[in-house]
C-alpha cells in the first residue's frame, strides 16, 4: 500500500531521512518508534505531502505521491491524517466537523453527510456529543472525533503522528481503544507513537528509528524480547527501566 525507496529529505544541512526504504502492506499496522528527533513524524508527514522530500520515491497503492501530475489536495483528501492537536473548527459542531470535507470535496449531499457521520460518531462512542462544540469536549473526545472526521474521507490508509501526546493519561486509553478496533477492522495504519503497550498489542510490525534512519524492523514480541541493533537495545531496556 505504501512503499519509501531511497528516501532522503534534509532541513538545510540537517539529514532528517537517511535513505529509508520500507514498505507498508494493505491491512498491515505499522508502528514508527524511537527517541525524540529520530525523524518518525517526518516520515509520516512525507507520505501525504507535508513534508516535502529531495531525493527518492513514495509511492501509494502504486501511485508516485511526488509525481508532476498529482493533484495534492486529492492526493490529501485520499488519506486519512491524525495529528497530534485535534485541529477541529472550534466554531462548528462536532458533527459538521465530520461533515464538511465530505460535502466540500466530494460534494456529498448533506443528508447522506450528516448520516455517516452519525454512524462515524457513533463508532468512536460520541454520537450523543454530535450538536456539542469542540471546546466543550474532552482532549479524548477531540481526538476520537478528529478520528472520525478523517474517517469520513473513507481513506484506504489511516496515518497517526503521535495521536495520545497531547493527552492527559487517563485519556489516552479511548483514543487507543479507537485505534485497536479500526486495527481489527483491516485498516491500513502507519502509527507513530510511544505508546508501546498498543505496539506489542497491536502492531503487526514495528519500525525503530534513529538520526533519521530505520535501524531494525520487526514483529513486536521480537523487538521487545530480542532487538537487535544496539541502538534499539538500548531504547527498549530504558522503556523497561
Amino acid at each position: 500500500m505504501i512503499v519509501f525507496e531511497n528516501v532522503d529529505k534534509w532541513y538545510g544541512t540537517y539529514h532528517a531521512l537517511n535513505n529509508v526504504n520500507e514498505t507498508i502492506g494493505k491491512g498491515e499496522v505499522v508502528v514508527i518508534c524511537g527517541p525524540s528527533g529520530s525523524g518518525k513524524s517526518t516520515l509520516i508527514r512525507t507520505v501525504n505531502r507535508l513534508e516535502p522530500i529531495q531525493k527518492g520515491r513514495i509511492t501509494i497503492d502504486g501511485r508516485d505521491v511526488n509525481g508532476a501530475d498529482v493533484n495534492v489536495n486529492a492526493l490529501r483528501s485520499g488519506i486519512g491524517f491524525v495529528f497530534q492537536q485535534f485541529n477541529l473548527f472550534p466554531h462548528l459542531s462536532v458533527v459538521r466537523n465530520v461533515m464538511l470535507a465530505p460535502m466540500r470535496v466530494h460534494k456529498v449531499p448533506e443528508k447522506t453527510a450528516r448520516e455517516t457521520a452519525m454512524d462515524l460518531l457513533d463508532k468512536v462512542g460520541l454520537a450523543h456529543k454530535a450538536d456539542e462544540f469542540p471546546p466543550r469536549l474532552s482532549g479524548g473526545q477531540q481526538q476520537r472525533v478528529a478520528i472520525a472526521r478523517a474517517l469520513a474521507m473513507k481513506p484506504p490508509v489511516m496515518l497517526f503522528d503521535e495521536p495520545t501526546s497531547a493527552l492527559d493519561p487517563e485519556l489516552v486509553g479511548e483514543v487507543l481503544n479507537v485505534m485497536k478496533q479500526l486495527a481489527s477492522e483491516g485498516m491500513t495504519m502507519l502509527c507513530v507513537t510511544h505508546e508501546m503497550g498498543f505496539a506489542r498489542e497491536v502492531a503487526d510490525r514495528v519500525i525503530f528509528m534513529d538520526g533519521g534512519a530505520v535501524l531494525e524492523r520487526a514483529a513486536p514480541e521480537d523487538f521487545f524480547q530480542r532487538p537487535q541493533h544496539p541502538r534499539a537495545r538500548k531504547f527498549v531496556a530504558d522503556i523497561r527501566h
